[in-house]
């Protein structure tokens, strides 16, 4: 392990020792983590990243755009959000090459803002900051419920369009079950997190249990893949997780299955979407529709879409989500 992720580690260690209930004070390190765990060290300036056309492998930093973005067709870039939700490694790398190809398809520049909560992916979708947005299901559907946040398409993944909340523990861990954490500490991903948050939550319910009197402390880690490595180093005694995350890096990294164990399954849900705003320019929303649902057509994007664990983008109806809307109604969130 590098020096800088053994100081992250020291770090998020340090924070859940110190902290019963860690929230703000984890993003600083959260956003380190981010970099390192996801990117494979690749350093990130800014949050807004321009994704060069003629070199896909070049990344450089923008300064925040400010003002609220046109929306319009034809007005010379195309501006989209990403909450790292399928891809936990690479991220940057995989998704700069989709969108690249995508600003390609359109003759337009693609302008990639990145930020460390689903809630400020879902602000840029509402004031119209971004044009398309890779969101949470739990994010679509506060975004829908609350602004008319609109579903574009949904990725196939393992010849689905679901996914699962992983319940998981470290390997030694004799819990088989969410009514033995009693006291445990616990990583929740993000509060708009379906799996990583709403799921459990619900589960805990059932149980006649809340989280801050059921785990002796919690925290966000704001990123599924931190919530893995946190439960992989035994920081934590449990984390609730994304099942399309946890089961990627597992076939990237098999010695992972020797940390971590999976003992509890909750879902299936509809998978995170690709989301925009309600009041995107028709004409620009149908290309990109038309965009995402041919992409595995073409040799190259199918190529893209392999790096992502996708199989192809579909269009996917609005009730795949009303299981979350359920849950979110009867914990009346």
């Amino acid at each position: 392990m590098t020096e800088r992720k053994t100081a992250i580690l020291h770090n998020l260690r340090r924070a859940v020792v110190r902290s019963e209930f860690w929230f703000l004070g984890l993003i600083p390190i959260v956003l380190m983590a981010a970099v390192l765990f996801l990117v494979g060290g690749r350093s990130q300036a800014g949050d807004v990243i321009k994704v060069n056309l003629n070199k896909t492998s070049e990344v450089s930093s923008l300064p925040e755009i400010s003002g609220t973005a046109s929306g319009q067709y034809g007005d010379g870039s195309l501006r989209a959000a990403i909450a790292g939700v399928l891809s936990p490694t690479k991220t940057l790398e995989y998704y700069q090459e989709l969108l690249s190809y995508m600003g390609q398809q359109l003759n337009q520049e693609v302008k990639l803002f990145l930020k460390p909560t689903y809630a400020e992916i879902n602000d840029l979708v509402r004031g119209e900051r971004v044009d398309v947005a890779f969101v949470c299901s739990l994010a679509y559907v506060e975004g829908n419920q609350d602004f008319g946040m609109e579903l574009l398409v949904a990725p196939q993944m393992y010849g689905e369009t679901l996914y699962y909340s992983y319940l998981i523990v470290p390997v030694e861990s004799t819990a088989t079950g969410l009514s033995d954490l009693k006291s445990a500490s616990f990583a929740f991903t993000d509060p708009l997190s379906n799996s990583g948050h709403l799921a459990p939550t619900y589960q805990l319910a059932l149980l006649e249990e809340v989280p801050v009197s059921f785990f002796g402390k919690y925290v966000f880690t704001y990123s599924h893949d931190n919530s893995i490595a946190a439960v992989a180093s035994k920081l934590v005694d449990a984390a609730a997780v994304d099942s399309l995350i946890y089961d990627q890096m597992v076939e990237e990294d098999p010695l992972l299955a020797t940390k971590v164990k999976v003992i509890a399954r909750w879902g299936p849900y509809g998978i995170p979407p690709v989301v925009v705003n309600p009041a995107l320019n028709s004409q620009l929303k149908q290309q990109l529709r038309n965009l995402f649902i041919h992409l595995h057509e073409s040799g190259e994007g199918s190529k893209i879409l392999g790096n992502l664990n996708i199989e192809k983008f579909v269009i996917v109806p609005d009730t795949m989500y009303d299981s979350i809307r359920e849950i979110k109604m009867k914990l009346e969130w």
